[in-house]
């Protein structure tokens, strides 16, 4: 075979060969060039003319199991910007953080420092849908700093709530998942990077933070540790330690003004949430119990201690009551026995770790002039109440009716200043809405990216005032797509429930304002499903609704009119005093309450929108 055509000159092949080699150096070069979007470090001023003045960063969490990146931020509602400093106690050749909807490293929106074996560059990426790393065309996060320090190498940046670019995160009221990652390699190219092929992890945050209360306690003020008792950590990933506190006897009753987490140093990234919980007054007695929540051993009565007192999560700061308000301790009416549930987060499979964290409760016998209290809104814990299988999105609403908050409710209405939202692991999302005359007036508190692994109370922005014949609806998200069975409401964490505990004052008899579907109406679906799939044998009442849920065909139909019915039937409202008896009247087939105008979301301002007022102050120096 003839390579070379006979009339080719010599010229010719040297012209060729040339260009060829120009061009393979131009694509070489090309490929090792700065990226032109990134921030080279090195350009950065060392000691700049007017140093970056230190901002507070009030909040701060640690990041992985070793506490070895931190993560600290700061607010500034009046630029709607973020600002964030982490640290990293030992940077080799980078650091990746970034937030995804439910901490996947997929479609994530992600801030880079890299070095290239010469230089380090730190820029804004993003993640595709198999985990390739790209620079955003548009840089939204804003180096503010890069340096070294004796503890740890720092970066200070910022980046504005909502940057109207698809590729980025919203950053929005509730839970925030931050996934994090350390590099041990230079790259010569930001797209080499795929974030499966690098250790990395994911932690979860209450970002965007409402101003604190008075933090001015009373001269008067004592404190009451509920701490595990010295326990040895289990080595296993995940365990949930529960233990049993008494009161002192004949304790008058006293005010909880405030409280905070008290974490045994060094277990700081394996305490992972805590809450304790006030055991029915009912019972005149408690056994002493330290040991697994899970135990199939422990004692029943341990099931009757779920009135929560407080609650706290990683990342979460000391939680102050309204200056007028404070939860009643002791006295008549109360429990002497409490209830501790700490989770400790292992995934290192630490061995003989000792811990004493827990909450402590900051106590006044000055009564202040409202007793504060805590209700239960959303869906009863029945299996009336389930999700089909194999749902991306499916939704269930608890309702208070105005019937009820008409009946229950002081002239003046009830204030509301936190709340806990809980659902369990098929849950996505909460929202709790105030309704007055059919519109919706206000969002007591939402989070779209809930998560049953970080449950803590929030702090409203806002007081919401609800007056007696308004309605409180929250609403649940659920994802069933990994399971083949539907998902009924219930105890078991397999089982779902839709609640938000809400603290308000002044306390009032209404303990627990929710509702489930009529039951004959659930038993009609029942019998229609059968009967569209050629079932003409109806089982109604003969067998649990549980197992009648579990026979069905569930197909899409089944599906859209489950949904249907719920949206539409007659409620069964649970207007509960504190005695867990019923507020009198007729409380079977009430109306699902009607909601005509639903509220907008805020816009941002890129989206040309105002920012928000009646918020924290921006940070300052």
């Amino acid at each position: 075979m003839r390579v070379f055509n006979k009339n080719l000159r010599l010229q010719d092949v040297t012209i060729m060969y040339f260009t060829a080699l120009a061009a393979l150096m131009v694509i070489l070069v090309a490929s090792y060039q700065a990226p032109t979007n990134a921030v080279e470090i090195s350009s950065l001023p060392s000691n700049p003319s007017s140093p970056l003045p230190r901002l507070p960063m009030p909040f701060h969490v640690p990041l992985d199991p070793q506490g070895d990146l931190q993560l600290a931020w700061n607010i500034s509602y009046a630029n709607q910007e973020v600002y964030m400093e982490l640290r990293v106690k030992e940077l080799r050749h980078g650091v990746v953080l970034g937030m995804s909807d439910r901490g996947e490293l997929t479609n994530a929106d992600l801030v880079v420092l890299w070095d290239s074996g010469s230089k380090s560059y730190f820029g804004d990426a993003w993640s595709d849908s198999e985990g390739h790393v790209s620079l955003d065309n548009k840089q939204n996060y804003e180096l503010m700093e890069a340096k070294q320090k004796p503890d740890g190498f720092y970066l200070l940046f910022k980046r504005p709530f909502s940057t109207c670019d698809p590729r980025d995160y919203l950053i929005e009221e509730g839970t925030v998942h931050i996934i994090y990652g350390l590099l041990d390699q230079p790259l010569i190219s930001l797209e080499q990077l795929n974030l499966s092929s690098i250790h990395t992890g994911v932690q979860r945050v209450l970002m965007l933070r409402p101003d604190m209360l008075s933090s001015t306690l009373p001269p008067d003020v004592e404190t009451l540790d509920v701490v595990a008792p010295n326990v040895i950590i289990p080595n296993q990933e995940t365990t949930y330690w529960c233990f049993i506190q008494e009161l002192p006897e004949n304790m008058p009753k006293n005010h909880i003004v405030m409280y905070e987490s008290v974490i045994t140093p060094g277990n700081e990234a394996i305490v992972h949430h805590m809450e304790v919980f006030e055991c029915s007054p009912d019972m005149s007695h408690v056994p002493q119990y330290s040991g697994s929540c899970d135990d199939k051993m422990k004692p029943g009565k341990l099931n009757f201690c779920r009135h929560v007192l407080a609650a706290w999560a990683m990342g979460a700061e000391a939680f102050y009551y309204p200056p007028d308000a404070g939860l009643p301790m002791g006295g008549p009416g109360s429990s002497r026995f409490l209830r501790l549930e700490v989770h400790y987060h292992n995934p290192l499979l630490i061995s003989g770790r000792r811990d004493s964290s827990g909450i402590r409760l900051h106590y006044t016998p000055s009564l202040r002039r409202y007793d504060a209290g805590i209700m239960e809104l959303g869906l009863v814990y029945t299996p009336i109440m389930a999700v089909p299988p194999k749902q991306d999105t499916f939704y269930l609403s608890g309702y208070c009716t105005s019937k009820c908050t008409k009946t229950a409710l002081p002239p003046g209405g009830i204030f509301i200043f936190a709340s806990q939202l809980h659902t369990h692991l098929a849950g996505r999302g909460v929202r709790t809405v105030l309704v007055r005359g059919g519109r919706e007036v206000e969002v007591v508190q939402e989070d779209q990216h809930f998560s049953t692994h970080y449950q803590t109370i929030r702090v409203l922005h806002k007081m919401a005032n609800v007056l007696p014949g308004d309605v409180l609806i929250t609403k649940c998200t659920y994802n069933t797509e990994d399971r083949s069975k539907p998902t009924v409401g219930g105890f078991g964490i397999m089982e779902e429930m839709c609640v938000n505990y809400i603290h308000y004052y002044p306390r009032t008899k209404l303990e627990l304002c929710k509702s489930n579907v009529d039951p004959e109406y659930l038993q009609k679906y029942f019998n229609f499903i059968n009967r569209f799939h050629g079932n003409d044998r109806c089982v109604c009442g003969e067998v649990s609704v549980t197992e009648q849920y579990s026979q069905l065909h569930w197909d899409a139909f089944a599906g859209e009119v489950l949904d249907s019915l719920y949206n539409t039937a007659p409620i069964s409202m649970h207007c509960n005093q504190s005695t867990a008896r019923l507020f009198p009247g007729e409380w079977e087939k009430q109306p699902v309450p009607v909601v005509t105008s639903i509220l907008e979301k805020p816009r941002y301002p890129c989206e040309g929108g105002a920012p928000p007022t009646g918020r924290p102050s921006e940070p300052t120096a």
